[in-house]
């Protein structure tokens, strides 16, 4: 069975932490995370993961709070860059999947530009994964043959969105909504209005693959409602498959750390 070779003075590895729970990290995640010199760690990072890490490792927390204290992206990159340039070996920790709304590519192109040698290590994404912990399938034969993932951080009509609700109301696919807990009631209302049916079945995951996740479920009409004291980090689903939530038991793994 190969196995991650060991990280290199100098370089930076891009790791994506999966979900929730560290169990839900990939084998090369972990072994990124037990060798690094320095760790840059978002707040979505599975906290139990740092347990891994060697004692001298330096722990740096570049959290992004929504609407809190954040880490401008530049200076992430610029951390990246600079640990890297003296030698160390560095492991970017980040949640779920880097490379889905996560800011991944700007930071390996940092990296590159500044002749830093940088490699990705791609997670379990919070767009399938945690509809999965809650019993959701975000695709099912017979039912429905597709999924889209949007990002819900601007609602519909602001000048930053770039989504085509109309398209995505006939598109017939599941959709997936991440970044979505403070607009779901104008996301809702925009595919409302575009035809989507009022009593299309939508359910809310928050913090899925943690011990405390929560699922709400409602028809489209009235998911906003159903989730409206839920908190960030939440995922929503919307389609027929979201009927089937709350028909896997509740994950329950061992937090095991060494």
């Amino acid at each position: 069975m190969g196995t991650l070779q060991p990280l290199r003075p100098g370089t930076v590895t891009l790791v994506a932490g999966g979900p929730g729970d560290p169990g839900l990290m990939t084998v090369a995640g972990r072994a990124a995370v037990e060798q690094a010199d320095v760790l840059l760690v978002d707040h979505l990072a599975p906290q139990g993961a740092l347990a891994w890490t060697r004692a001298e490792a330096e722990v740096v927390d570049v959290a992004k709070l929504p609407r809190g204290r954040t880490t401008p992206q530049e200076r992430i990159n610029e951390l990246l860059v600079g640990h890297a340039r003296a030698g160390r070996r560095v492991v970017r920790l980040k949640g779920g999947d880097g490379f889905v709304f996560g800011r991944g590519m700007e930071e390996l192109l940092a990296c590159t530009e500044a002749g830093v040698d940088v490699r990705v290590l791609p997670g379990v994404s919070s767009a399938v994964a945690v509809p999965a912990l809650a019993g959701i399938p975000v695709t099912h034969r017979g039912l429905v043959h597709g999924f889209s993932v949007i990002s819900g951080h601007v609602p519909p009509g602001h000048p930053g969105c770039t989504l085509d609700y109309a398209a995505l109301a006939r598109s017939g696919t599941t959709l997936v909504v991440l970044m979505g807990v403070a607009n779901l009631a104008a996301i809702a209302n925009a595919l409302l209005s575009h035809g989507l049916a009022s009593g299309t079945p939508a359910a809310v995951v928050a913090r899925g693959g943690h011990p405390d996740q929560q699922v709400r479920t409602a028809p489209l009409a009235g998911i906003a409602a159903a989730a409206q004291d839920l908190a960030p980090p939440a995922v929503t689903v919307i389609g027929e498959v979201a009927a089937f939530a709350g028909t896997a038991a509740p994950l329950d793994i061992l937090q095991e750390t060494r």
